[in-house]
């Protein structure tokens, strides 16, 4: 007989939205036994380190704001943006139907609140169907000292997602300072007082008590839990599943060194992460070049979930893909950065080692990549690759950490920045090239046709600036097109970006249930999965939130199934 400490109904494995969704609205629903576990010392993986956004069209935020929009308009957006043979369409339908009353039944019972994204457009805004605004939502920022004790214990906001390292931004307050929209002296300078007033905190901490984007999406969560009294064990490693009677009835976990096996009468989930930070699964997976490296996703996820679940004839879909976004290795940092906002401002140009430019920089950076891939071979490399920028560029904007020359001219970059690895400077754009090894030719060809763009305002070439996606990005005061400005004033800069991801999407194949599929289509009884463990239901990223809003809904679906509370 299992002792009691080790008998549950439900157990959720992983920590991030999807998976603390799953246990809450399980506990919700009747669960008396609830438990999440987490092999690291922090809790919120992914998630919190993310944006923390979610994609849901007709969420009733959006309905309250004013916004108009259908089921059936998304269903036709969807139909245009995901090619059929990628998702079983019930699957999506079952997304659309189902996702704003995850977010309805979170809002009702729980601390779960987000704020609808007015101006932040669908991907693919050329598409019949597309929105460009309210589809989107991201937490509500939090204190972090309302979490108390599990404070320390909480995985924090990616680096990048600080200003000067201290103040958490907002998604909404990115685009206003990357972009230098309207407003965005006065929105900085409120940010740094309403950091500094706080002085009780900041004197302690070495980041603001605001939490903002994935790390309050996390929290938020994690409070509903501590509501629900349903425990979670961090440093406990998932490693195999238990079979009896053709049916999952727990686990062997790894706690503090110690083996346990957990059982769970009720149902186990897996929301464990993708396979990014596993070379081996990436080498037999995934496109090249690839490397574990250039993930931007949290070191924790290793493919443990998959793997296991495959070991008990589990079938899986969409193993070549991960949610694509070119990254930005800084020296010294813990994890690359995604190179979202910088490649879309004017003045700038990402080419290959012939010098030519490889898509339209300020598309969505996930169709971006699917081109870089599309052309690169090893007779044409695309990689690496380098964002070019002009003394113009450096001295109006923000590239990663390197803030503009007005902020920290060159004398003060950290040493290790300028080198091969990261950041060069040339005098001519030939000085350049020849310093990061790119054809010094191609490049001034495709620098004096790039510029003849920007005067224009017409990319001819790639059709930058021609979406509304496109220019969200973009710097409003450039015109005739805010994404086109000449590279043409001297010195010249480079940025190497290399073809990184926040995260795989290939998976567990699951049904409408989140149950785990065979490959004959049965279920596997007992055993469900959300998130970048299970196979993604939107893998084009038709808009922003397209990894997070899908892990909470299958979450939500997957305990109310265990539950017996079928939609």
């Amino acid at each position: 007989m299992p002792q009691p400490e080790n008998l549950f109904d439900v157990i959720v494995v992983g920590s991030g939205n999807g998976g603390m969704t799953a246990a809450i609205t399980a506990r919700l629903l009747g669960a008396e036994r609830v438990l999440v576990i987490e092999k690291c010392s922090t809790f919120g993986g992914t998630s919190a380190l993310s944006g923390g956004g979610v994609w849901i069209p007709n969420n009733h935020y959006a309905l309250a704001a004013g916004a108009q929009d259908s089921i059936a308009e998304a269903r036709e957006y969807l139909r245009q943006t995901i090619p059929a043979d990628d998702v079983p369409a019930h699957l999506l339908d079952t997304y659309l139907e189902q996702a704003p009353r995850m977010m309805q039944f979170l809002h009702d019972n729980t601390r779960v609140r987000y704020e609808s994204l007015d101006h932040y457009p669908d991907y693919y805004t050329d598409r019949p169907g597309a929105k460009t605004g309210h589809r989107s939502l991201e937490p509500q920022t939090i204190a972090h000292s309302e979490l108390g004790d599990e404070a320390p214990f909480l995985q924090m906001n990616h680096q990048m997602m600080y200003l000067f390292d201290r103040i958490g931004i907002t998604q909404v307050e990115a685009q206003i300072l990357m972009s230098r929209s309207p407003g965005w002296v006065k929105t900085m300078s409120g940010m740094l007082w309403n950091h500094w007033k706080d002085i009780a905190w900041w004197r302690k901490h070495k980041r603001g008590r605001r939490l903002t984007c994935g790390s309050a999406g996390v929290a938020r969560l994690r409070l509903s839990m501590m509501d629900l009294a349903i425990p979670m064990w961090r440093n406990t490693a998932f490693q195999e599943l238990v079979v009896e009677n053709n049916r999952v009835s727990g686990m062997r976990v790894l706690q503090e060194g110690k083996e346990k096996i957990l059982h769970a009468t009720q149902g186990v989930i897996l929301a464990a992460g993708g396979f990014e930070n596993n070379q081996a699964m990436r080498e037999q997976y995934l496109p090249k070049p690839t490397n574990t490296a250039w993930s931007a996703a949290h070191k924790g996820n290793t493919g443990d979930a998959i793997r296991a679940a495959q070991n008990i004839g589990a079938a899986t879909r969409l193993m070549d893909g991960a949610w694509w976004c070119t990254t930005l290795a800084v020296p010294g940092e813990p994890l690359p950065r995604l190179s979202i906002m910088e490649k879309s401002l004017p003045g700038c140009v990402v080419v290959d080692p012939q010098g030519r430019r490889i898509s339209n920089e300020s598309q969505n950076y996930m169709a971006y990549q699917r081109e870089f891939f599309a052309r690169h071979t090893e007779q044409n490399p695309c990689y690496p690759a380098w964002m070019i920028f002009d003394n113009r560029f450096r001295s109006r904007y923000i590239v990663g950490p390197v803030f503009n020359k007005t902020m920290q001219p060159d004398w003060a970059l950290p040493k290790d920045f300028l080198g091969e690895k990261f950041m060069q400077r040339g005098a001519t754009l030939e000085d350049l090239a020849r310093k990061i090894g790119v054809d010094p030719a191609g490049l001034a060809d495709t620098v004096e046709r790039f510029n003849v763009f920007a005067k224009t305002g017409v990319d001819q070439e790639l059709q930058r600036g021609a979406s509304v996606y496109d220019r969200y990005y973009g710097d409003p005061s450039v015109t005739p097109n805010p994404c086109l400005a000449p590279l043409d004033q001297s010195p010249f800069y480079a940025v190497r970006l290399d073809p990184g991801d926040f995260g795989t999407q290939g998976g567990l194949a699951i049904n409408d249930h989140a149950q785990v599929l065979r490959e004959d289509g049965s279920a596997i009884d007992g055993l469900y999965a959300t998130g970048n463990c299970s196979a993604a239901i939107l893998p084009t990223y038709p808009g922003p939130g397209s990894t997070l809003g899908p892990a909470m809904t299958f979450g939500y679906l997957a305990a109310r199934h265990i539950c017996r509370k079928d939609c």
